[in-house]
C-alpha cells in the first residue's frame, strides 16, 4: 500500500467519523426542538443521493450489475440489514433502554471484535500498537461519554444487551463491506445498503407519519445537514477507508465519533466540559496520531509474520 492511498484513508476515516459525530448532535438538537426523528429518512434520502453520485461516473452500471449476480446481490441484502440497518436499530434501542453514553460505550466495543476476529481468522498478529489504540478506545470513550461518573453506567440489562448487539453490528459492518468492496464502488455499496437499511426500518419508523408541513426553515437546514454531513458523507467516507485501511484501523479511529459529537454538544449547545472529559479528549487524539504516524503492515506480510511463527513453534 503506498503512502499517498494510506493518506487518503485516513482523511476518509477521520472526516467520516467526524461528520457522523456532528450529525448526532445536529440529530439530537433537532428532536429536543421538534420531537422529530428521521432515521429512515435520512437512509432512504442519502442511499438515493449516493446512487445518483455513481450515475455520474464512468462504471454508472455498477448501480444495476450488483443485482444481477446472484452472489452479490445476497451480500447486499445482508450486508444493508444486518450491517447498516442492525447498526441504526440496535443503537437505538440501547439509547430507549438507557442512554446513549452508555450505548456508544457498548457500540465502541467493535474494534475489540474485530481485532479478536482477525486473530482468529489468521489475518492479523496482536501487536503492543493494537493493545494501546484498544485501551486509548475504550478509555477515551468512557471518560467522553460519562466524565468519569459511574452512575451514568447504571442502566437497565435490555439497555446493555442491545448496546452489545450494536457493537457486533458495528463490527459486522465494518468487517463485511471489505468483500463487496473488492467487486464494486463504495459508493454502490453505501447507497444500496442506506435504501435496503431505511426501507426495511420505514416497518417501524414509517417516514410519512412525519408532519413536515410544522418544521421551520431552520428545521429543514438541521435535516438537510443530517442527510448530507450526518449520513451521506459519513457512512460513504467511513465504508470508502476500507479501501486504503485495515477494518481494525477503521473501526478504532471511528472512536473520534463521540469525540466530535461531544466537543459540538459542548460548543454549540453550551454543554459543560468535565476534566475527565479532557482526558478522553486527548485519548482519542492519541490514537488518530498513533495510526497517521504508524504503517500499517501489508497482508502478505502479516502472513509471513505468521508463517515464520508457525514454523517456530514446529521447531520447538
Amino acid at each position: 500500500m503506498n503512502t499517498s492511498n494510506r493518506r487518503m484513508g485516513l482523511f476518509y476515516v477521520i472526516t467520516g467519523a467526524t461528520c457522523w459525530g456532528i450529525g448526532g448532535t445536529v440529530a439530537k438538537k433537532l428532536f429536543q426542538e421538534y420531537q422529530i426523528d428521521v432515521v429512515t429518512t435520512r437512509l432512504l434520502t442519502a442511499g438515493m443521493l449516493l446512487l445518483m453520485l455513481q450515475l455520474f461516473r464512468k462504471d454508472r452500471s455498477q448501480v444495476i450489475e450488483v443485482w444481477k449476480h446472484k452472489a452479490s446481490a445476497g451480500q447486499l441484502l445482508i450486508f444493508g440489514l444486518l450491517g447498516m440497518l442492525a447498526v441504526q436499530y440496535t443503537y437505538m434501542a440501547s439509547i430507549q433502554h438507557g442512554n446513549a453514553a452508555v450505548a456508544t460505550l457498548l457500540q465502541y466495543l467493535s474494534p475489540v471484535i474485530v481485532i479478536i476476529y482477525t486473530l482468529l481468522r489468521k489475518q492479523t498478529v496482536l501487536t503492543k500498537q493494537d493493545i494501546i489504540t484498544v485501551v486509548l478506545a475504550l478509555v477515551g470513550c468512557f471518560f467522553l461519554l460519562t466524565n468519569g461518573s459511574m452512575s451514568q453506567l447504571s442502566v437497565p440489562a435490555a439497555a446493555v444487551v442491545w448496546g452489545v448487539l450494536s457493537g457486533f453490528a458495528a463490527a459486522f459492518y465494518t468487517l463485511y463491506a471489505v468483500g463487496l468492496l473488492n467487486k464494486f464502488d463504495s459508493l454502490v455499496v453505501v447507497g444500496w445498503a442506506m435504501i435496503i437499511g431505511g426501507f426495511a426500518l420505514g416497518f417501524i419508523h414509517p417516514p410519512w407519519q412525519l408532519d413536515f408541513q410544522r418544521l421551520t426553515a431552520e428545521a429543514y437546514a438541521y435535516i438537510l445537514f443530517v442527510i448530507l454531513f450526518g449520513t451521506m458523507i459519513a457512512f460513504w467516507f467511513f465504508i470508502k477507508s476500507l479501501e486504503s485501511l485495515s477494518p481494525k484501523e477503521t473501526s478504532l479511529l471511528g472512536s473520534l465519533e463521540p469525540l466530535s459529537a461531544v466537543v459540538t454538544t459542548v460548543v454549540w449547545l453550551k454543554a459543560p466540559f468535565g476534566s475527565f472529559q479532557w482526558i478522553g479528549a486527548i485519548c482519542i487524539i492519541g490514537i488518530t496520531l498513533i495510526l497517521a504516524l504508524h504503517k500499517e503492515p501489508s497482508m502478505e506480510s502479516e502472513k509471513s509474520i505468521l508463517k515464520i511463527r508457525n514454523h517456530a513453534n514446529r521447531d520447538i
